[in-house]
């Protein structure tokens, strides 16, 4: 197993399907030791999810164009997406 902590870059993502993400972090599954990037949505309850590194990195294949899952946008979200939920 590949103890260095993959090169995933912390800041914001585009998923193909249109919504914005902001990766946190990478995080190691306690029994398998999987890589996991640990990420919240910008959207709906803002919730925070993790998924495994492979499946975070990987393209997807959308009208016979291979497109990355998630795409790096930076360290700046786009004019009207907000970094927390409103209240």
């Amino acid at each position: 197993m590949n103890n260095s902590k993959p090169p995933l870059e912390a800041g914001y993502y585009q998923h193909y399907k249109g919504a914005y993400y902001q990766v946190i972090d990478c995080a190691r599954h306690s029994e398998t030791e999987e890589w996991l990037v640990i990420y919240r949505a910008l959207y709906g309850d803002y919730g925070l999810w993790a998924r495994p590194l492979n499946m975070f990195t990987e393209n997807v294949e959308i009208a016979g164009e291979l497109l990355p899952r998630f795409q790096y946008i930076g360290n700046t979200l786009p004019p009207g997406v907000m970094e927390n939920p409103p209240g």
